[in-house]
């Protein structure tokens, strides 16, 4: 067993976060911020802090070595949806172009922190390109899926692709729908949540064809998430472990088929940090290094 960044099931040893005082700052910064930001209503920022406080305690419970992203001018309260804005890998890390507009500043902000702590550069997304982090899910330890949607481009693809294929990673692209369009918080780990080498949450009403017979030819087995835990996060599934996942409350029918899968779920309450601006628990984190067989 060896620590590696193309993992997204194994034991958690490092992640980075962006804590609700550094992302969302106080009430009344999200008084001024939600409804430009897309939340579908105003969070509270004691009932955040609170939420949040539950969130961090399970990944500390599980063993796992936090880092945390700094306040910046640049960034604002989607910043604690901090998976977004970088990719890690073995070769160091890949700092995004972000698809959203008003979260432009969080790349960089993400980059600082980076050097800061001595984690390698391996590249920057340019423009044109458009890339985010939530549209990215390594399927095995040479193997990356990454999506062509509103949040990530082709443009973006190459980019990346330049960067890893000459490290011997194969990247996969996979189309995603218009579903809502551009300004719906929609990316490929919106319908794929792996939970175990051999295992993913998934909606498969959204996924490509093209997609679904990849994983199915590569031995994963699925939990499908019912059309009506789909908006509540359903899919939305954050390992911290094979078959040891993190969720957000709400969902009991994929919990049960999580369950009746060899699963152990743990739950948090997210209606502020997560149900409200979009970002489940996969969004909320930036994991770095994981054990991988």
């Amino acid at each position: 067993m060896s620590l590696s960044c193309h993992s997204e099931t194994g034991v958690l040893k490092k992640v980075y976060l962006k804590s609700i005082t550094k992302g969302f700052r106080n009430q009344d910064e999200i008084d001024r911020n939600w409804q430009s930001l897309n939340f579908i209503a105003r969070p509270d920022f004691h009932q955040a802090l609170e939420e949040y406080t539950i969130f961090e305690d399970i990944l500390r419970e599980s063993g796992a070595e936090i880092s945390y992203f700094e306040d910046s001018d640049e960034t604002g309260m989607d910043s604690i949806y901090c998976r977004d804005a970088s990719i890690a890998t073995d070769f160091g890390m890949i700092i995004c172009r972000m698809g959203k507009p008003l979260r432009s500043g969080e790349p960089n902000a993400q980059k600082q922190v980076f050097e800061k702590n001595g984690e390698k550069i391996l590249g920057v997304i340019e423009a044109p390109g458009k890339l985010e982090g939530g549209d990215v899910a390594w399927i095995d330890r040479n193997t990356l899926a990454v999506a062509h949607g509103y949040r990530t481009n082709s443009n973006g693809f190459m980019q990346m692709e330049a960067m890893l294929s000459p490290h011997g990673i194969n990247l996969k692209q996979v189309p995603l729908p218009h579903y809502k369009g551009p300004n719906d918080v929609f990316h490929l780990m919106s319908i794929f949540s792996p939970v175990a080498d051999d295992l993913a949450v998934v909606y498969s009403q959204l996924m490509p064809v093209f997609f679904r017979e990849l994983l199915i030819e590569r031995g994963y087995q699925f939990v499908e998430v019912p059309e009506e835990e789909f908006e509540s996060m359903g899919c939305n599934v954050l390992a911290l472990s094979p078959r040891k996942c993190v969720m957000v409350e709400g969902n009991p029918i994929t919990k049960s088929r999580l369950e009746n899968a060899g699963c152990h779920v743990i739950e948090y309450k997210g209606e502020h940090i997560s149900i409200l601006g979009g970002g489940g628990p996969t969004c909320l984190t930036r994991p770095l290094l994981r054990f991988q067989n």
